[in-house]
């Protein structure tokens, strides 16, 4: 990182500290109340509650990451996607539930407010935050965040290791969903960074975690790019109308992106060793996708990808989403026609769609997501599409229960795409307690597998993953 981006960085920084104080106090925030609230303490609980039957197959840890703020001086100013990451893990063995542990992620301010000693490595970004993933990769656990701070790497018992891109020296803005290539086991990610917003980036990670690719795209207006995807030959790019905003900045937002009528809705393919000059663009109409769900290459050039699509994102609240309407959607990239034909699969409230990601890539028959209701927090279900026969089927947890992100695990390497198991940390709005729940894939209807009591509120937050030992 060069003088001139350090500066930048810091700069940006201290502006938008400065534009938060300026924001009247309101004691009010949904994103800090219910079950999104945050909880103030780090816990361990070894005593776990089972039941059922944990399959034995299941030996390694599902975690998962949200915001927890330490401390919010105005909760009027307070941006959901900001709050300071915990992450949360379940570790199983043989059958049984190890043990539950959760710890902040140790970016400075927190291991400061902590008392704890500075972790080891690089720093980046104007705001000092990871927050919204956690995965595994060469072989160790590590933390992440777009569009800033570095990552941050985990021990087995969710301490805080390091921050680093990984095993590279490299200090670059990286992603919070980046997809491995199950022939490669290589990582492809597309980065944005508010400092250059006539560009973003595609970056692989090997097997190794060392950079070996850095491709600018050119964009215009700086747009947050959340996630991407990849099919066996390409890299897909969604450039949508949600960018970098100097008016939501000026109102006091940390997050100062919002919805942009005037930026060009576009979808683009990258070949993964391709050049910018070889991005296929397609036109699509204005909407948003935080998350694909999986995306395939076809023989005459077009590709399928799957979607979650938000009608508009970013365009009131100063909080967090807002979703005025949501979709499961298949977009299908026309080579002949260079748009994007849409195809609505349902209308019912979604996110965090996943599927086997053995198949990533590649022509696949199921995808799981989670109901949502962000606005109420209602009773959120598991909702399967079988992308075969159109048919949606549900898996519902309590009367009380929201489930966050679900995660597929194969019941081995070679097994069929429904065999397996789907892992997810629901939310008891009642009893204001949580579950990791553990449901057949070959069986929604049916009672789960095994439930975890937690004894203790792991909040509705984002990302998680299964890492197996």
């Amino acid at each position: 990182m060069s003088t001139v981006e350090a500066f930048a960085e810091r700069g940006t920084a201290w502006l938008i500290r400065n534009l938060q104080k300026r924001v009247p106090y309101n004691p009010e925030n949904p994103y800090l109340a219910g079950a999104l609230a945050p909880v103030n303490v780090e816990s361990t609980v070894t005593d776990l509650k089972v039941t059922g039957k944990i399959p034995k197959e299941l030996n390694g840890l599902l975690a998962r990451i949200g915001p927890n703020p330490l401390n919010v001086a105005n909760p009027g100013a307070y941006h959901w996607f900001l709050g300071d990451g915990m992450v949360h893990g379940l570790h199983l063995r043989d059958g049984k539930a190890q043990w539950y542990r959760n710890r902040w992620v140790g970016v400075d301010g927190v291991n400061k407010a902590l008392g704890r000693p500075k972790a080891p490595g690089p720093r980046r970004g104007a705001i000092e935050v990871v927050n919204t993933n956690i995965i595994g990769h060469a072989g160790r656990l590590w933390a992440l965040v777009e569009a800033g701070a570095l990552p941050v790497e985990m021990d087995g018992e969710l301490n805080t290791v390091k921050h680093g891109l990984f095993d590279s020296a490299v200090r670059t803005a990286f992603s919070a969903h980046p997809h491995r290539d199950p022939q490669s086991g290589c990582l492809h990610a597309v980065c944005y960074d508010p400092l250059y917003q006539n560009r973003v980036q595609h970056v692989v990670i090997d097997a190794a975690g060392q950079v070996v690719r850095r491709v600018n795209v050119p964009v215009s207006h700086g747009p947050m790019i959340h996630d991407c995807a990849i099919t066996q030959s390409q890299v897909v790019i969604l450039d949508l109308p949600v960018t970098f905003s100097v008016k939501s900045m000026l109102q006091g937002s940390g997050l100062p992106y919002a919805w942009n009528p005037k930026h060009q809705a576009r979808v683009g393919l990258l070949p993964k060793q391709g050049g910018a000059e070889e991005v296929r663009w397609f036109s699509v109409d204005p909407c948003y996708v935080f998350h694909p769900c999986n995306a395939y290459d076809l023989p005459d050039g077009s590709a399928i990808l799957d979607v979650v699509v938000h009608e508009r994102m970013f365009d009131r609240s100063l909080h967090g989403p807002e979703s005025q309407k949501v979709t499961f959607e298949r977009w299908k990239l026309d080579n002949a026609t260079r748009r994007v034909q849409r195809t609505v699969l349902s209308e019912m409230g979604q996110e965090f769609p996943r599927f086997d990601e053995r198949l990533t890539g590649q022509p696949y028959r199921y995808a799981y997501s989670a109901g949502i209701d962000i606005d109420n927090q209602l009773p959120q279900p598991l909702i399967r599409h079988d992308l075969h026969t159109g048919k949606i089927d549900f898996h519902h947890y309590g009367p009380s229960h929201a489930t966050g992100e679900v995660v597929f695990v194969p019941r081995s390497a070679d097994s069929a795409e429904d065999d397996g198991w789907l892992l997810s940390y629901v939310y008891d709005l009642a009893r204001a307690r949580s579950q990791v729940v553990i449901v057949n894939a070959g069986d929604l209807g049916g009672e789960p597998q095994a439930v975890i009591e937690l004894g203790v509120r792991v909040p509705m937050g984002f990302h998680g993953n299964w890492i197996a030992d």
